[in-house]
């Protein structure tokens, strides 16, 4: 049977800069969508799971643009909620060689910040679900956005629902009057598979370790709900050739991933969500050392994908993870 993932979270708009340029030289900008949460949907569906996003839109063509783009991927859009709200959007320039990347948010007062808790039954969403997925931006943008996470969180937890967090620590991010640490506690402790690393587990939990081992068996000491923690690991030559790697903690043992020269990167917004879709995926139908290498290989794949999401199949991944077909002109 088909496996259902449901996620929450912001959906942006994105505007890049054309061909490389600065923001101070650009005169015109790339449309796309994305959002951590929405990501990971758009992933999973490319991949055969039943994926649901949870979010909310401007009712105006913008917004309706955005909701006809997760339809477009096979996302589940059927409790999408639309108000007379804003888009959020950012705008990126993409760095090359030596120069950073840059990326500028305005996503004030948007129409998800503002979204109220009452207008979802969780129960009803999460019937059926396999899983439930979400990231450390939804509580960190306002106060109702972390209401209704730790609302969908009781429920999952109530109904027996794998539930994983992307810690995903964003320092500006924390206006409405709360910190991370009043907040995150009570969702990780809602968790069973969280992605992390030292930084976010300081921050966000209060918990600081010399080494990422270390790290999650204080986790785990902590947090008795979580059985499973992941991170990626980036080593950057330049803003166009990382190495990537990953690695897993579940049972006690630390799995390390095989390390990715990613040299001519095209985008490499997306990476983290394109990991997390993969090791949601991996830990739905693979076991052991699969898991965390089919989620480094579906990171690697997206940065050679131009937008957020990670528009790839299952055939190309093992492709890479079988290294067939690398680079060839498929006819």
């Amino acid at each position: 049977m088909k496996k259902r993932v449901v996620t929450l979270g912001e959906v942006l708009m994105r505007l890049t800069t054309a061909s490389n340029e600065r923001f101070e030289q650009s005169d015109s900008y790339a449309v796309h969508f994305g959002g951590a949460e929405a990501n990971v949907a758009i992933s999973l569906a490319q991949w055969n799971i039943s994926a649901a996003h949870i979010t909310s839109f401007p009712y105006n063509p913008i917004g309706k643009a955005a909701f006809n783009y997760l339809k477009k991927n096979g996302v589940d859009t059927k409790y999408t909620k639309f108000d007379d709200g804003r888009m959020g959007l950012y705008f990126l320039e993409n760095g090359v060689m030596q120069r950073s990347s840059k990326i500028i948010y305005d996503r004030y007062d948007s129409s998800f910040s503002k979204l109220d808790p009452t207008l979802f039954n969780w129960d009803n969403i999460l019937k059926n679900a396999d899983w439930f997925h979400w990231t450390g931006i939804t509580p960190a943008i306002s106060e109702s956005a972390a209401q209704i996470c730790l609302e969908a969180l009781t429920v999952a937890q109530k109904l027996g629902i794998t539930v994983s967090g992307d810690i995903n620590y964003r320092r500006n991010l924390w206006q409405y009057g709360k910190s991370p640490l009043e907040i995150m506690p009570n969702l990780i402790n809602k968790s069973n598979v969280i992605v992390g690393g030292l930084t976010d587990f300081e921050n966000c939990l209060g918990i600081s370790a010399n080494n990422f081992e270390e790290g999650c068996k204080k986790v785990q000491q902590r947090y008795p709900t979580v059985h499973t923690i992941s991170n990626t690991h980036r080593e950057i030559i330049s803003a166009t050739y990382n190495k990537l790697s990953g690695v897993l903690w579940t049972n006690e043992e630390l799995k390390v991933s095989k390390v990715y020269d990613m040299e001519n990167i095209v985008d490499r917004i997306g990476g983290g969500d394109a990991f997390m879709a993969g090791l949601i995926y991996g830990l739905l139908h693979k076991n052991d050392q699969d898991v965390i290498e089919f989620a480094v290989a579906s990171s690697v794949l997206k940065h050679s994908i131009l937008g957020d999401a990670n528009l790839v199949s299952l055939e190309e991944v093992a492709q890479l993870l079988q290294g067939d077909n690398i680079g060839r002109l498929l006819r």
